[in-house]
């Protein structure tokens, strides 16, 4: 039988239940160089740039892929008529015709497939990226590298991206950023939160979230600029900066102790640590660099990581649980903006609105996150966001202001549920797999963000079979959350048997 007592347990230790058992690593780390300090600050902000990029390329393609707007150039033509039954003389684009992939290549009259397809191979893109890379950061190739690489190839391809000459050329570089961009967002947050104490790892894992939110109200302005301009130019405004930025990751971004402690990299992890400490911190450091920590010796091939997760069943059930949750907050995270062409509102408006709607997300995540229970919180914002996108559908013939609104509502609120949902599968899995738990849960709001399109294209006839069905599927996915525990300032665990450990010691009854 296994044991389950944390590795970081020495075997006298763990046979003398009298003793006070010895700090965990999370706790000696935190010892040794603070909770929050000017290096580590640097660290998190740099590394949580990364969202930026990474919010530009996932929603470039709802201004780059848009059907341009027409006009009529004879009697024959009226502004109501169906451009596809009309002659090529008697209408023209409002802009140039390198205005969008849709003008240029003459799509506009092909299917929902062909014209869909560069958003699909994005989204494909992502879910098969996240499924092959996700154990890396766990495994082979740690935090900092995938998130280097992962950059790197988002970039590349982006910048690629401006040589396309038809739509399959088009889609298939889609499909390379988007299997590059699949785990920038993971690499991120778990690496700029492994470096601080627990007071201000959710803060810190917070700041993600705004840089996204940046990234994503940055993509209106970058379009109005160049309205009238080539396509183009929005790629190479987003991806050039793209590759200067990894630059910068591969030179001044630091790997995670932690990580390199589960690996057995003592020496390379205590050097870490000794250029983040402050200069009193010499001694504790001395003795740290003494301690033996052991390593999960499962961890031996890229995929280990998937397979204990998938092996131990309490790993297993918090993981699916987590990604039923999530897969409904994708649908309407990714549904909402694709459906704003839908809408009567201009669109540059539309997407700053919610784009900005992301913020008020941050901002509650960042100040409520340590004051509310983690099940709480995502219960009551998965069921805000469903019973206001249904609402909108009903609201829809009467006010298309107050349908608006209550879309932003919805949108709001599923972002804010999105947040808190990374922070607490950051909580729920120990260091040497929570890299691949993270990947996973995100690559479950991707799958639904893969349903989104096809909602949102018979929601043009049937509101309710796109805002309807999200509001449904939300709701329900978030009632999945009862089946956690809660997690909510305890001290995160470092190996699958620290987890297991102190997960088992609650229910034990109390002896004297």
């Amino acid at each position: 039988m296994a044991d389950s007592t944390p590795l970081l347990l020495s075997r006298s230790e763990s046979s003398n239940e009298s003793k006070q058992p010895p700090p965990s690593l999370d706790e000696t780390i935190e010892h040794c160089i603070g909770e929050f300090g000017v290096a580590q600050l640097f660290q998190a902000i740099l590394v949580s740039f990364a969202w930026v990029f990474d919010a530009q390329q996932t929603f470039i393609s709802v201004f780059t892929d848009a059907e341009p707007t027409w006009h009529c150039i004879s009697d024959s033509c009226t502004s109501a008529s169906d451009i596809c039954h009309l002659p090529q003389n008697s209408w023209a684009w409002d802009n140039p015709n390198d205005t969008s992939i849709i003008s240029e290549w003459g799509l506009q009259c092909a299917s929902s497939i062909i014209r869909g397809l560069p958003a699909s191979s994005f989204f494909m893109g992502c879910l098969i990226g996240g499924l092959m890379l996700a154990t890396l950061a766990d495994s082979m190739l740690g935090r900092k590298n995938l998130l280097f690489l992962s950059c790197l190839v988002m970039s590349f391809s982006g910048s690629f991206t401006i040589f396309s000459n038809n739509i399959w050329t088009y889609s298939a570089l889609k499909f390379v950023n988007g299997f590059g961009r699949a785990t920038i967002g993971t690499c991120a947050l778990v690496l700029s939160t492994e470096l601080v104490g627990k007071r201000w790892r959710s803060q810190v894992g917070v700041i993600g979230f705004f840089c996204f939110t940046l990234g994503f109200l940055t993509l209106p302005a970058f379009a109005y600029v160049n309205r009238g301009s080539s396509w183009r130019n929005l790629y190479l405004w987003t991806s050039v900066p793209t590759i200067f930025y990894s630059i910068s990751v591969h030179f001044l971004v630091r790997e995670s102790p932690r990580w390199l402690f589960v690996r057995g990299r003592k020496d390379e992890a205590v050097s870490i640590l000794k250029s983040i400490a402050t200069a009193g911190s010499s001694g504790i450091l001395m003795s740290f660099s003494n301690l033996e920590f052991g390593k999960e010796s499962w961890n031996v091939d890229t995929y280990s990581a998937i397979k204990i997760l998938l092996k131990k069943k309490w790993a297993c059930r918090r993981l699916l649980t987590v990604m039923a949750v999530v897969f409904g907050i994708g649908l309407v995270y990714y549904g909402m903006p694709l459906g704003l062409a839908n809408l009567s509102f201009n669109l540059y408006l539309s997407v700053t609105f919610n784009a900005l709607s992301e913020l008020p997300a941050s901002l509650v995540t960042f100040f409520l996150v340590d004051k509310l229970n983690r099940k709480d919180s995502l219960l009551v914002f998965t069921t805000l966001s469903g019973v206001c996108s249904i609402l909108s559908v009903v609201t829809g013939e009467r006010s298309a202001n107050l349908q608006m609104g209550l879309e932003l509502v919805s949108f709001f609120s599923a972002c804010t549920a999105f947040n808190i949902s990374l922070i607490y599968t950051l909580e729920l899995f120990p260091t040497c797999v929570r890299n691949s738990a993270i990947s996973m849960a995100r690559q479950s709001l991707v799958f639904g963000g893969m349903f989104s399109p096809v909602l949102v294209a018979a929601g043009s006839r049937n509101r309710f079979l796109s805002y309807g069905i999200f509001g449904m599927v939300i709701g329900i996915c978030g009632l999945f959350v009862i089946c956690l525990p809660e997690t909510r300032g305890k001290t995160i665990c470092d190996t699958m048997d620290e987890e297991e450990y102190n997960s088992t010691k609650i229910d034990l009854p109390v002896v004297g």
